[in-house]
């Protein structure tokens, strides 16, 4: 089915700049999960983080920092360079993580025609993705201006409990702009605050090339305009990389027979806003925690976040139920397409995500980028995610039913990446900064392989 574009580009801030409302509970809980960005200035650890922030971003974008990427560099650019499109609308960009035969598969069903314009691989698919997407981009849209000026648009002032965030914790604006000497109002600076790479890292390396729809294109006309106009469009957190995790998250519980490659893909395309010049190493490991804590809660029917009013996009009361029924279009369409179960056709990929060696590399790479630790009490320990945060189990248990909620939070819990990072304060939202879904979606997958062969 054809459908007019509804969220778009615009959703996420990239045709101009993102403006946000009054603050929703979902919106307060994500500001003050992310909020200990804004008090990095007040010790010698957090200014050594960002330090590292800007040599990381800078070495990324350059190519003098080379990672483990999934194509060669130049490749990879390529890939970055169309990866700037986001096709929030069905996914469509971010089904290559299905492999080379189902992502085929799922592309003739769901695509995009135009900028304009996509299909859809079916009403409930549609759904789910226009109602994930529209509640973690608004978290996004939120934080934006809240970090760069503590304003909900640029100019509105933030409610009384969105501005004792920052009084609680001695927090203050424009962190990024002020630590990389173009704070807010500066020449070539984002009027609001909280400037971006391409403004504050001189030179930035040109990336030539075709975008999504192959047209010619470079990353300053997707930065700078006039394709996309980002220089009053504030940092942090990452909306693009909000989106590639949304997406990549609910694309991973449709089809759980991907669940690590389609991790790697949120990765990648966050990692891809790093190579591009427009977002730091620190806007990207935001926007994977908010979308990450965002889809658990959806996962787990938290009513926070299921039955809210959501633009462009019909309600959803009963999330799980949603999403089994999404999944039974997805298998039902995948299998038509491929012409073999999903299992099998799963199997069947020759394309960059092939390769489990080189994906667990890379993801790892992305896990902290290298930033140093800002609070050493959860350094070196796990944090238990049963206690702190039970419903995260819920990213596991809804791809691998098998799986019961202790168990998933005892896997994600094991698995956890490095502790002690910019977000990583001991709260419930700051645990989710340090969730290894990819070691995870592997390890809850052998469970239910086990317990799949133990059934007599």
């Amino acid at each position: 089915m054809k459908r007019t574009l509804l969220l778009g580009a615009a959703a996420f801030g990239l045709l101009a700049p993102l403006t946000a409302e009054a603050q929703t509970a979902d919106n307060l809980a994500v500001l003050k999960g992310l909020a200990p960005v804004s008090a990095l200035m007040n010790k010698p650890a957090g200014l050594a983080a960002l330090a590292s922030d800007y040599t990381v971003t800078a070495g990324i974008q350059s190519g003098a920092i080379r990672q483990p990427t999934l194509l060669p560099f130049g490749m990879q650019s390529q890939q970055a360079l169309r990866d700037v499109f986001i096709t929030d609308g069905d996914l469509a960009e971010l089904s290559d993580g299905l492999g080379t035969t189902l992502g085929s598969a799922y592309l003739a069903r769901a695509h995009y025609i135009d900028r304009k314009t996509f299909t859809s691989l079916s009403p409930a698919v549609e759904q789910l993705i226009a109602y994930s997407g529209g509640l973690t981009s608004s978290d996004a849209g939120s934080g934006k201006f809240f970090f760069a000026n503590g304003t909900t648009d640029g100019k509105t002032a933030v409610s009384a409990d969105a501005a004792a965030i920052f009084k609680d914790i001695d927090g203050t604006t424009d962190i990024f702009g002020k630590a990389y000497n173009l704070p807010a109002g500066s020449p070539d600076g984002d009027k609001y605050g909280d400037s971006r790479p391409f403004q504050t890292i001189k030179p930035m390396r040109p990336i030539v090339g075709p975008d999504y729809f192959n047209a010619p294109a470079d990353n300053t006309v997707y930065n700078r305009g006039p394709m996309m106009n980002l220089t009053n469009s504030p940092s942090f957190p990452s909306g693009h990389t909000t989106y590639g995790y949304t997406g990549s998250i609910l694309l991973a519980e449709l089809v759980p027979e991907r669940f690590q490659q389609m991790i790697v893909r949120g990765a990648e395309y966050g990692n891809d806003r790093i190579i591009v010049g427009a977002h730091y190493a620190m806007d990207v490991l935001g926007g994977r925690t908010l979308a990450t804590y965002d889809m658990a809660h959806l996962l787990a029917n938290d009513a926070a976040y299921v039955g809210q009013t959501v633009k462009h996009a019909t309600v959803i009361s009963d999330y799980q139920a949603a999403v089994k029924t999404a999944r039974a279009d997805m298998v039902k369409a995948l299998e038509a397409g491929c012409g073999d179960t999903v299992a099998v056709c799963a199997a069947e990929d020759t394309g960059r995500f092939s390769d489990a060696a080189n994906d667990a590399a890379f993801y790892a790479s992305t896990q902290t980028y290298g930033l140093p630790v800002v609070f050493p009490k959860n350094a070196g320990k796990l944090e238990d995610v049963a206690t702190l945060a039970p419903e995260a189990g819920y990213l596991l248990t809804t791809a691998f039913p098998s799986l019961t909620l202790a168990e998933a939070d005892q896997i994600l819990t094991v698995t956890e990446g490095p502790g002690g990072g910019f977000l990583d304060n001991g709260s419930a939202f700051g645990v989710y900064s340090r969730l290894n879904l990819y070691a995870a979606g592997g390890q809850a997958a052998a469970l239910a392989a086990t317990k799949a062969a133990a059934k007599p």
